[in-house]
Protein backbone atom coordinates (compact mmCIF):
# COMPACT_ATOMS: atom_id res chain seq x y z
CA UNK A 1 0.00 0.00 0.00
CA UNK A 2 1.53 3.56 -0.84
CA UNK A 3 2.17 5.42 2.33
CA UNK A 4 -0.15 8.32 2.78
CA UNK A 5 1.21 11.58 2.18
CA UNK A 6 -0.69 13.63 4.67
CA UNK A 7 -1.93 12.72 8.45
CA UNK A 8 -4.96 12.95 8.37
CA UNK A 9 -7.52 10.06 9.14
CA UNK A 10 -9.52 8.00 6.15
CA UNK A 11 -12.62 10.72 6.93
CA UNK A 12 -11.64 13.79 8.62
CA UNK A 13 -13.39 16.40 10.19
CA UNK A 14 -14.32 19.11 7.95
CA UNK A 15 -12.26 22.28 8.08
CA UNK A 16 -14.37 25.93 7.78
CA UNK A 17 -12.61 26.66 4.69
CA UNK A 18 -13.13 23.39 3.27
CA UNK A 19 -17.17 24.21 3.53
CA UNK A 20 -16.30 27.58 2.00
CA UNK A 21 -15.19 25.69 -0.90
CA UNK A 22 -17.42 24.20 -1.06
CA UNK A 23 -19.93 26.83 -1.41
CA UNK A 24 -18.16 28.73 -4.40
CA UNK A 25 -17.92 25.26 -6.55
CA UNK A 26 -21.64 24.10 -5.63
CA UNK A 27 -23.03 27.68 -6.30
CA UNK A 28 -20.42 28.03 -9.67
CA UNK A 29 -21.43 24.52 -10.65
CA UNK A 30 -25.37 24.98 -10.63
CA UNK A 31 -24.86 27.93 -13.51
CA UNK A 32 -22.36 25.47 -15.38
CA UNK A 33 -25.13 22.86 -15.20
CA UNK A 34 -27.27 25.66 -16.77
CA UNK A 35 -25.01 26.66 -19.77
CA UNK A 36 -24.38 23.19 -21.24
CA UNK A 37 -27.79 21.84 -19.96
CA UNK A 38 -29.94 24.15 -21.85
CA UNK A 39 -27.31 24.51 -24.61
CA UNK A 40 -28.83 22.90 -28.33
CA UNK A 41 -24.97 22.40 -29.45
CA UNK A 42 -23.69 20.17 -26.58
CA UNK A 43 -25.02 16.55 -25.71
CA UNK A 44 -22.51 15.49 -23.34
CA UNK A 45 -20.47 17.12 -20.51
CA UNK A 46 -18.05 16.10 -17.79
CA UNK A 47 -16.61 16.58 -14.17
CA UNK A 48 -13.09 15.75 -13.13
CA UNK A 49 -12.37 15.83 -9.11
CA UNK A 50 -9.05 14.89 -9.89
CA UNK A 51 -8.56 14.46 -5.88
CA UNK A 52 -12.11 13.48 -4.36
CA UNK A 53 -11.64 12.03 -1.14
CA UNK A 54 -13.46 9.83 0.67
CA UNK A 55 -16.67 11.01 -0.29
CA UNK A 56 -17.28 11.97 3.23
CA UNK A 57 -16.02 13.70 6.67
CA UNK A 58 -16.16 12.10 9.75
CA UNK A 59 -19.04 13.64 11.45
CA UNK A 60 -20.83 12.97 7.80
CA UNK A 61 -20.94 15.88 5.81
CA UNK A 62 -20.56 14.77 2.06
CA UNK A 63 -17.39 15.77 0.04
CA UNK A 64 -17.02 17.06 -3.31
CA UNK A 65 -18.16 14.10 -5.34
CA UNK A 66 -21.90 14.04 -3.99
CA UNK A 67 -22.00 18.08 -3.81
CA UNK A 68 -21.09 18.03 -7.30
CA UNK A 69 -23.61 15.53 -8.05
CA UNK A 70 -26.45 17.08 -5.81
CA UNK A 71 -25.98 20.65 -7.38
CA UNK A 72 -26.91 18.65 -10.90
CA UNK A 73 -29.78 16.33 -9.57
CA UNK A 74 -31.54 18.53 -7.45
CA UNK A 75 -31.24 21.59 -9.62
CA UNK A 76 -34.04 23.39 -10.74
CA UNK A 77 -34.21 22.57 -14.52
CA UNK A 78 -32.68 19.23 -14.06
CA UNK A 79 -35.80 18.00 -15.56
CA UNK A 80 -35.36 19.98 -19.18
CA UNK A 81 -31.65 18.34 -19.39
CA UNK A 82 -32.43 14.61 -20.34
CA UNK A 83 -31.17 15.73 -23.84
CA UNK A 84 -27.54 16.30 -22.14
CA UNK A 85 -25.43 13.47 -20.78
CA UNK A 86 -23.28 14.07 -17.88
CA UNK A 87 -20.19 12.18 -16.93
CA UNK A 88 -18.86 12.52 -13.63
CA UNK A 89 -15.15 11.43 -12.91
CA UNK A 90 -14.22 10.80 -9.01
CA UNK A 91 -10.41 10.13 -8.67
CA UNK A 92 -8.92 8.78 -5.28
CA UNK A 93 -5.49 7.60 -5.22
CA UNK A 94 -5.08 6.42 -1.23
CA UNK A 95 -6.75 2.90 -1.31
CA UNK A 96 -8.67 3.46 2.06
CA UNK A 97 -10.05 6.70 0.63
CA UNK A 98 -10.79 4.89 -2.63
CA UNK A 99 -12.79 2.51 -0.33
CA UNK A 100 -14.90 5.29 1.09
CA UNK A 101 -15.67 6.98 -1.63
CA UNK A 102 -16.72 3.74 -3.74
CA UNK A 103 -19.29 2.57 -0.81
CA UNK A 104 -20.27 6.58 -1.06
CA UNK A 105 -21.11 6.20 -5.10
CA UNK A 106 -21.99 2.47 -4.76
CA UNK A 107 -24.43 2.51 -2.33
CA UNK A 108 -25.44 5.91 -0.79
CA UNK A 109 -25.88 7.78 -3.56
CA UNK A 110 -28.32 5.24 -5.23
CA UNK A 111 -30.65 5.55 -2.55
CA UNK A 112 -30.37 9.14 -2.43
CA UNK A 113 -31.59 9.24 -6.02
CA UNK A 114 -33.81 6.72 -6.87
CA UNK A 115 -34.37 6.07 -9.87
CA UNK A 116 -30.63 7.29 -10.82
CA UNK A 117 -31.27 9.65 -13.40
CA UNK A 118 -30.19 7.43 -17.17
CA UNK A 119 -28.35 10.56 -18.11
CA UNK A 120 -25.80 10.65 -15.23
CA UNK A 121 -22.83 8.43 -15.05
CA UNK A 122 -20.38 7.81 -12.69
CA UNK A 123 -17.17 6.50 -12.86
CA UNK A 124 -15.00 5.74 -9.45
CA UNK A 125 -10.52 5.56 -10.24
CA UNK A 126 -8.31 4.59 -7.96
CA UNK A 127 -5.44 6.24 -9.58
CA UNK A 128 -2.13 8.71 -9.40
CA UNK A 129 -3.78 11.79 -10.96
CA UNK A 130 -1.20 12.34 -13.39
CA UNK A 131 -1.76 8.56 -14.55
CA UNK A 132 -5.56 8.75 -15.20
CA UNK A 133 -4.94 12.57 -16.91
CA UNK A 134 -2.18 10.98 -19.23
CA UNK A 135 -4.90 7.82 -19.45
CA UNK A 136 -7.24 10.61 -20.89
CA UNK A 137 -5.07 12.24 -22.93
CA UNK A 138 -4.28 8.80 -24.22
CA UNK A 139 -8.08 8.21 -25.62
CA UNK A 140 -8.47 11.75 -27.68
CA UNK A 141 -8.35 10.41 -31.17
CA UNK A 142 -6.22 13.05 -33.66
CA UNK A 143 -8.26 16.14 -34.94
CA UNK A 144 -10.72 15.42 -31.74
CA UNK A 145 -11.54 16.76 -28.46
CA UNK A 146 -12.54 16.59 -24.43
CA UNK A 147 -16.31 17.09 -23.94
CA UNK A 148 -16.77 20.10 -22.45
CA UNK A 149 -15.03 19.50 -18.95
CA UNK A 150 -15.28 20.78 -15.73
CA UNK A 151 -12.07 20.15 -13.79
CA UNK A 152 -11.63 20.46 -10.06
CA UNK A 153 -7.79 19.61 -8.88
CA UNK A 154 -7.86 19.78 -4.99
CA UNK A 155 -4.81 17.86 -3.89
CA UNK A 156 -2.96 17.72 -0.70
CA UNK A 157 0.19 19.53 -1.17
CA UNK A 158 1.87 21.06 -4.86
CA UNK A 159 2.87 17.25 -6.31
CA UNK A 160 1.43 15.96 -9.19
CA UNK A 161 -0.73 18.80 -10.93
CA UNK A 162 2.23 20.27 -12.86
CA UNK A 163 1.70 23.02 -15.45
CA UNK A 164 2.06 20.77 -18.29
CA UNK A 165 -0.29 18.41 -17.53
CA UNK A 166 -2.46 20.97 -16.80
CA UNK A 167 -1.70 22.43 -20.17
CA UNK A 168 -2.59 19.48 -22.49
CA UNK A 169 -5.48 18.38 -20.35
CA UNK A 170 -7.29 21.46 -20.65
CA UNK A 171 -6.47 22.80 -23.90
CA UNK A 172 -9.58 22.62 -25.06
CA UNK A 173 -11.58 25.68 -25.47
CA UNK A 174 -14.69 24.96 -23.20
CA UNK A 175 -12.37 23.31 -20.31
CA UNK A 176 -12.39 24.94 -17.24
CA UNK A 177 -10.58 24.91 -14.35
CA UNK A 178 -10.65 25.38 -9.97
CA UNK A 179 -7.32 24.39 -8.79
CA UNK A 180 -5.77 24.41 -5.38
CA UNK A 181 -2.56 26.29 -5.12
CA UNK A 182 -0.72 25.47 -1.90
CA UNK A 183 0.36 28.70 -0.93
CA UNK A 184 1.64 27.70 2.68
CA UNK A 185 4.18 25.45 1.38
CA UNK A 186 5.10 27.71 -1.96
CA UNK A 187 5.95 30.11 0.34
CA UNK A 188 7.84 28.52 3.01
CA UNK A 189 10.41 26.22 0.43
CA UNK A 190 10.73 27.17 -2.93
CA UNK A 191 13.99 28.20 -3.90
CA UNK A 192 15.56 26.11 -0.47
CA UNK A 193 17.11 23.41 -2.69
CA UNK A 194 17.77 21.26 -5.26
CA UNK A 195 15.43 18.50 -4.37
CA UNK A 196 12.23 20.56 -3.50
CA UNK A 197 12.36 22.90 -6.39
CA UNK A 198 12.67 20.32 -9.51
CA UNK A 199 8.67 19.91 -7.80
CA UNK A 200 8.25 23.34 -8.07
CA UNK A 201 9.51 23.81 -11.56
CA UNK A 202 6.80 21.42 -12.70
CA UNK A 203 4.31 23.02 -10.60
CA UNK A 204 5.25 26.58 -12.06
CA UNK A 205 6.19 25.16 -15.25
CA UNK A 206 9.24 27.16 -15.12
CA UNK A 207 12.09 28.53 -12.41
CA UNK A 208 11.13 31.80 -12.17
CA UNK A 209 9.95 31.25 -8.72
CA UNK A 210 13.79 31.13 -7.84
CA UNK A 211 13.64 35.14 -8.39
CA UNK A 212 11.26 35.65 -5.40
CA UNK A 213 12.12 37.90 -2.47
CA UNK A 214 13.79 35.80 -0.11
CA UNK A 215 10.73 37.02 2.66
CA UNK A 216 8.15 39.39 3.23
CA UNK A 217 4.71 40.23 1.89
CA UNK A 218 6.69 40.61 -1.64
CA UNK A 219 7.86 37.23 -1.62
CA UNK A 220 3.89 36.01 -1.35
CA UNK A 221 2.64 38.15 -3.73
CA UNK A 222 5.38 37.17 -6.52
CA UNK A 223 4.50 33.44 -6.09
CA UNK A 224 1.08 34.13 -6.31
CA UNK A 225 1.25 36.46 -9.46
CA UNK A 226 4.00 33.82 -11.10
CA UNK A 227 1.27 31.11 -10.75
CA UNK A 228 -1.97 33.05 -12.08
CA UNK A 229 0.68 34.60 -15.16
CA UNK A 230 1.80 31.00 -15.79
CA UNK A 231 -2.02 29.85 -15.95
CA UNK A 232 -2.76 32.53 -19.09
CA UNK A 233 0.50 32.33 -20.67
CA UNK A 234 1.09 28.46 -20.66
CA UNK A 235 -2.06 26.82 -20.35
CA UNK A 236 -4.15 29.83 -22.47
CA UNK A 237 -6.40 30.64 -19.84
CA UNK A 238 -7.58 34.17 -20.87
CA UNK A 239 -9.39 35.07 -17.49
CA UNK A 240 -8.08 33.86 -13.87
CA UNK A 241 -9.21 34.59 -10.39
CA UNK A 242 -7.74 33.76 -6.77
CA UNK A 243 -9.56 32.89 -3.85
CA UNK A 244 -7.48 33.26 -0.94
CA UNK A 245 -8.15 30.94 2.16
CA UNK A 246 -6.74 32.08 5.62
CA UNK A 247 -6.11 29.45 8.56
CA UNK A 248 -7.14 30.25 12.16
CA UNK A 249 -3.65 31.45 12.75
CA UNK A 250 -4.13 34.46 10.17
CA UNK A 251 -1.80 33.66 7.54
CA UNK A 252 -3.20 32.38 4.02
CA UNK A 253 -2.59 28.46 3.55
CA UNK A 254 -3.46 28.11 0.03
CA UNK A 255 -5.30 29.88 -2.85
CA UNK A 256 -8.01 28.40 -5.34
CA UNK A 257 -7.61 29.83 -8.79
CA UNK A 258 -11.03 29.42 -11.18
CA UNK A 259 -9.38 29.64 -14.99
CA UNK A 260 -11.62 29.49 -18.10
CA UNK A 261 -11.68 31.54 -21.46
CA UNK A 262 -15.08 32.44 -21.52
CA UNK A 263 -15.81 35.74 -20.37
CA UNK A 264 -19.63 34.73 -18.68
CA UNK A 265 -18.38 31.72 -16.88
CA UNK A 266 -15.58 34.22 -15.24
CA UNK A 267 -18.90 36.35 -14.34
CA UNK A 268 -20.67 33.52 -12.81
CA UNK A 269 -17.54 32.53 -10.89
CA UNK A 270 -16.70 36.11 -9.44
CA UNK A 271 -20.36 36.18 -8.47
CA UNK A 272 -20.49 33.01 -6.57
CA UNK A 273 -16.76 34.41 -5.01
CA UNK A 274 -18.39 37.92 -4.53
CA UNK A 275 -21.37 35.41 -2.44
CA UNK A 276 -19.06 33.97 -0.30
CA UNK A 277 -17.23 37.42 1.06
CA UNK A 278 -19.41 40.11 0.38
CA UNK A 279 -16.45 42.52 0.94
CA UNK A 280 -15.16 42.01 -2.42
CA UNK A 281 -11.46 40.81 -0.84
CA UNK A 282 -11.69 37.66 -2.16
CA UNK A 283 -10.40 35.71 0.66
CA UNK A 284 -12.32 33.52 3.54
CA UNK A 285 -10.84 33.28 7.29
CA UNK A 286 -11.17 30.25 9.16
CA UNK A 287 -11.49 32.43 12.90
CA UNK A 288 -14.60 34.37 11.52
CA UNK A 289 -16.37 31.03 9.96
CA UNK A 290 -18.77 31.23 12.15
CA UNK A 291 -19.84 35.47 12.71
CA UNK A 292 -21.73 37.74 10.13
CA UNK A 293 -19.94 40.07 8.17
CA UNK A 294 -20.99 43.53 10.18
CA UNK A 295 -19.75 45.87 7.08
CA UNK A 296 -20.69 44.27 3.73
CA UNK A 297 -22.00 47.18 2.14
CA UNK A 298 -21.06 47.03 -1.45
CA UNK A 299 -18.65 50.04 -2.55
CA UNK A 300 -18.79 50.80 -5.74
CA UNK A 301 -16.38 54.06 -5.64
CA UNK A 302 -13.32 52.00 -6.69
CA UNK A 303 -15.53 50.85 -9.84
CA UNK A 304 -16.66 54.40 -10.52
CA UNK A 305 -13.45 55.75 -10.72
CA UNK A 306 -11.71 53.33 -12.54
CA UNK A 307 -14.69 53.28 -15.16
CA UNK A 308 -14.37 57.27 -15.16
CA UNK A 309 -10.44 57.46 -15.59
CA UNK A 310 -10.28 54.02 -18.10
CA UNK A 311 -12.95 55.59 -20.87
CA UNK A 312 -12.70 59.40 -19.87
CA UNK A 313 -13.68 61.56 -23.21
CA UNK A 314 -15.24 58.37 -24.94
CA UNK A 315 -18.85 57.41 -25.89
CA UNK A 316 -19.14 53.40 -25.52
CA UNK A 317 -21.65 51.10 -25.84
CA UNK A 318 -23.10 49.22 -22.64
CA UNK A 319 -21.33 45.88 -23.47
CA UNK A 320 -17.86 47.20 -23.72
CA UNK A 321 -18.15 48.68 -20.42
CA UNK A 322 -19.93 45.27 -18.94
CA UNK A 323 -16.71 43.46 -21.21
CA UNK A 324 -13.96 46.01 -18.93
CA UNK A 325 -15.83 44.98 -15.51
CA UNK A 326 -16.04 41.54 -15.65
CA UNK A 327 -12.48 40.97 -17.08
CA UNK A 328 -10.22 43.94 -15.97
CA UNK A 329 -11.69 44.50 -12.10
CA UNK A 330 -12.71 42.51 -8.91
CA UNK A 331 -16.01 43.35 -9.42
CA UNK A 332 -19.06 41.34 -11.30
CA UNK A 333 -21.89 42.58 -13.85
CA UNK A 334 -24.32 42.43 -11.62
CA UNK A 335 -22.23 45.57 -9.62
CA UNK A 336 -22.71 47.44 -12.95
CA UNK A 337 -25.92 49.23 -13.72
CA UNK A 338 -28.07 50.16 -10.23
CA UNK A 339 -24.44 50.35 -7.59
CA UNK A 340 -22.52 52.33 -10.31
CA UNK A 341 -23.40 53.69 -13.45
CA UNK A 342 -26.95 54.52 -11.85
CA UNK A 343 -24.91 56.76 -9.31
CA UNK A 344 -22.02 58.35 -11.43
CA UNK A 345 -25.00 59.70 -13.44
CA UNK A 346 -27.02 60.57 -10.66
CA UNK A 347 -23.48 62.58 -9.29
CA UNK A 348 -23.51 63.93 -12.92
CA UNK A 349 -20.17 62.03 -13.77
CA UNK A 350 -21.98 60.08 -17.26
CA UNK A 351 -24.45 60.77 -19.74
CA UNK A 352 -26.07 58.78 -22.47
CA UNK A 353 -27.36 59.94 -25.85
CA UNK A 354 -30.03 57.29 -26.15
CA UNK A 355 -30.80 56.51 -22.52
CA UNK A 356 -35.20 56.26 -22.99
CA UNK A 357 -34.86 55.91 -19.07
CA UNK A 358 -33.01 57.67 -16.84
CA UNK A 359 -31.16 54.99 -14.46
CA UNK A 360 -31.51 51.64 -16.92
CA UNK A 361 -29.34 50.60 -19.31
CA UNK A 362 -30.90 47.78 -21.70
CA UNK A 363 -28.53 46.55 -24.64
CA UNK A 364 -27.32 49.09 -27.18
CA UNK A 365 -26.98 52.03 -23.87
CA UNK A 366 -24.27 54.21 -24.88
CA UNK A 367 -22.82 55.87 -22.39
CA UNK A 368 -20.51 59.14 -22.09
CA UNK A 369 -17.79 59.69 -19.86
CA UNK A 370 -16.46 63.44 -19.84
CA UNK A 371 -12.64 63.88 -20.61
Amino acid sequence: MAKRRDPLPTRWDRPAHTKAKHDILVKYLQAWYGIFGSSAYVDKVGVLDGFAGPGAYSKGEFGSPVLALEALIEHNHFARWDGTKFIFLFNEQDPERFDSLKQVVDEDLPHRWDPWPKNVKVHAHNENFTDLAEGLLGEIKPGHSLIPLFAFIDPFGYRDSSMDLIRRLLQYDKAELFIYFDFNSVNRFAGKGQAVDARFEELFGCNEFLKAPPRGPERGQFLHDLYEDQLKKVCSFAHVRSFAMVNKTGHIGNYLFFCTRNLDAFDRMKYAMWSLDPTGDYRFEDRLADQQVLFDHLDTHPLQDELAQHFAGQTVDIDVIRTYVIAETPYYSGHLKRDTLAVMQRDGRITSPNQRRRNQYPDGTLVTFPA
